[in-house]
């Protein structure tokens, strides 16, 4: 069956037409005069890979909720799915390990997911070996019944599935329970389990797809593996009291391991899925298993997948992702943002949107996936998990209701951080994609069809603000050019504003206090010829943002030193080529003119070289920013950064590569010193 195409009733900029054409346009906002200002400058000419979408995991709240009463089954759907709710198209379906049938469940509220595994009668936590994947006796093909009425209610919405685990079944586990080890740091999953694991990830994945109908695209057989959060602490009667979720610990050595195994246990179960990983908590932690990864295992990898619940290194993830050549995710996360349980208090909204840009901007991933915008609600109030309560989640529905409730008796709420998020989810769409933007406030994504501009800017400040966009570094600006704001505050709800006008290729408009706001911007495409910083003929110098001092040829003519040359002819340096797609991703090859060589890197140290002519990776440089002026170069060959060693800053340090790391030596202040005569 064709996968019903998703349209966008409401508020997204196709939608704006209308409002920008049919009303009054303002030259000027009829507003009060600004405390700041900014001018927000999206930059078309470095454009990421064609977003992907918006997602969730399923878990905990489908498991939850899945049998619930129709209605609210059905309201929960359309606030998540809904073109007027977050408009989610990605789902990630949580294939349950599950405990033992004689362990008393001790997880929290929707956290015990049921296991697609069939024991016999009688089977204990004490039996371990009675499991075979090529048995279909041992296997449950109705197991899970409420997660996947989900998987049927929104299948038709979803434009991309991906299965994950957050703990093999119990009888895999070196403890004998899902929620983790005894020792939260040594290996969960046994050695002789990994083959059991793997086929067990492939073949309940291939079941999910016969059963409902549907292509998974990715599997990913971790869960913030090389961390401490995953234990199971017994009391005194020898049954668990602690550990409330399923997880597993995983170093990397092991996670190589389930790689391999997952790949030919894919294929057998006769499944298209290719691999994810390893969906680590953060992307410095993620950063030290990919770079323990033999070769071997990062080739198994088809997409990459990070959370953000610590935010260092994103930019190390990017680059990691860039010198793989591969898909990375912003695969999970969630947050509070707030001082207590508030459905009206507008700083969780902003530190969700917040989050999100930083997250768009300094990672620059495919796809950006909610851990679960469903929490509970019971443990989210007041004396819940704290004292004052909690603002995870951006809608709150208590996971205690039953088959009797209804609406008014098992109530459903959203928080500020429900209206945000839409802020993003219904202007920057599946197929757009994103682009440079000099603001850390603010993300924009030039759309699908190339005819228009997203923009969301986040004012957290608690004064009204002046927001100019300035759309200089578009090619074509139509005469009739507007730029229709959608706010949210806490006066309003996605507040559709008049169009502003564009006039000297800038709209300006004042976004109050507190706010989160859309800028459906009509009427631009292209990429201005001034636009892009790298330009055929253009000579340029590369200077370090640590040490202040510029790359130089070495007085060997062969290596890379930093110098005070004042723009010498040793330290210029020209575009010889490019390879690629423009944006992102494309590969640069620079040439220092004066020495009549290329820039290369042979056994991880930067050289120039005779120009052979001849296409090389080792001579091909990707480039990446975040919109702050400063550059990263990756080297295609050997996926290493440009840097300057030892963080030196004395004349004649050396310029090496090295592993990404977000380092400031590893950052470049690119100038144009193209004579103007």
């Amino acid at each position: 069956m064709a996968r019903r195409t998703r349209s966008r009733r409401s508020l997204g900029a196709a939608a704006l037409t209308a409002l920008a054409t049919g009303a009054a346009l303002l030259s000027v906002p009829a507003q009060a005069e600004a405390a700041a200002s900014v001018t927000v400058q999206p930059d078309p000419s470095y454009q990421q890979e064609r977003f992907e979408g918006w997602g969730t995991s399923l878990v905990w709240f489908a498991n939850a909720t899945g049998d619930y009463p129709p209605a609210i089954r059905e309201k929960l759907a359309r606030l998540l799915f809904g073109d007027d709710g977050l408009a989610l198209n990605i789902a990630r379906y949580n294939i349950g390990g599950g405990n033992a049938p004689d362990v008393k469940d001790y997880l929290r509220a929707g956290g015990a997911v049921e296991g697609w595994w069939q024991a016999p009668a009688g089977t204990t936590r004490e039996d371990t070996d009675w499991w075979s994947a090529d048995d279909p006796a041992d296997w449950n093909k109705d197991a899970d019944a409420t997660q996947r009425w989900w998987v049927d209610r929104i299948k038709k919405d979803i434009t991309h599935w991906e299965t994950f685990s957050n703990s093999p079944p119990w009888f895999m586990t070196v403890s004998g329970y899902v929620s983790g080890g005894f020792n939260a740091t040594t290996d969960q999953l046994k050695t002789e389990s990994v083959d059991d694991f793997a086929a067990y990830m492939a073949g309940a994945t291939k079941r999910l797809e016969k059963a409902h109908g549907i292509k998974v695209k990715t599997v990913d057989p971790f869960n913030e593996p090389n961390t401490n959060y995953w234990s199971t602490r017994l009391g005194a009667d020898g049954e668990p009291v602690g550990g409330r979720q399923e997880g597993a610990h995983m170093g990397p050595e092991l996670q190589q391991k389930v790689l391999a195994a997952l790949a030919p246990a894919l294929k057998k179960a006769k499944t298209k899925a290719e691999i994810s990983a390893m969906d680590e908590t953060n992307p410095s932690i993620f950063a030290q298993n990919w770079n323990a990864y033999s070769q071997e295992a990062r080739d198994a990898v088809d997409q990459m997948n990070v959370h953000t619940y610590g935010t260092g290194q994103r930019t190390t993830v990017r680059d990691l992702a860039k010198a793989a050549d591969k898909p990375l995710w912003m695969s999970e996360v969630e947050g509070d943002w707030g001082d207590g349980q508030s459905f009206t208090d507008m700083r969780p909204g902003l530190g969700l949107a917040q989050r999100i840009v930083d997250d768009l901007r300094e990672l620059e991933p495919k796809a950006w996936v909610f851990w679960q915008p469903v929490e509970d609600y019971d443990n989210m109030k007041p004396g819940g998990e704290s004292a004052k309560g909690g603002n995870w989640g951006s809608i709150q529905i208590p996971f205690s209701c039953t088959s009797t409730d209804t609406l008014e008796t098992c109530p459903i709420y959203t928080n500020t951080k429900f209206d945000t998020a839409r802020n993003f989810t219904h202007f920057i769409k599946p197929g757009d994609k994103l682009i440079k933007v000099n603001d850390t406030s603010s993300a924009a994504a030039v759309t699908k069809d190339g005819k228009g501009l997203s923009l969301v800017h986040v004012n957290s400040t608690t004064e009204a603000r002046t927001v100019t966009i300035d759309l200089s570094k578009f090619r074509r600006i139509g005469k009739d050019a507007t730029v229709t704001p959608v706010v949210t505050s806490a006066d309003g709800k996605l507040e559709q504003q008049a169009p502003v006008k564009v006039s000297d290729r800038k709209a300006t408009f004042t976004v109050p206090a507190q706010s989160v706001t859309s800028f459906a911007v009509q009427g631009v495409s292209g990429v201005a010829k001034d636009a892009p910083l790298i330009r055929k003929g253009h000579t340029y110098t590369l200077t370090g943002v640590q040490s202040g001092k510029a790359v130089t040829v070495a007085a060997n003519g062969t290596n890379l030193v930093i110098g005070t040359g004042n723009g010498s002819t040793a330290q210029q340096w020209q575009l010889d080529a490019r390879y690629g797609e423009t944006g992102a991703r494309q590969r640069y090859v620079f040439a220092n003119p004066a020495e009549g060589e290329r820039l290369a890197v042979r056994d991880n140290v930067p050289v120039v070289e005779p120009d052979t002519g001849e296409r090389d990776p080792a001579t091909e440089w990707i480039m990446s920013t975040t919109g702050d002026g400063t550059w990263t170069l990756v080297n295609v060959a050997t996926g290493r950064l440009l840097e300057v060693g030892g963080q030196a800053t004395h004349e004649g340090a050396a310029v090496t590569t090295w592993q990404a790391n977000s380092g400031a030596n590893q950052r470049w202040r690119v100038t144009d010193v193209t004579p103007t005569d």
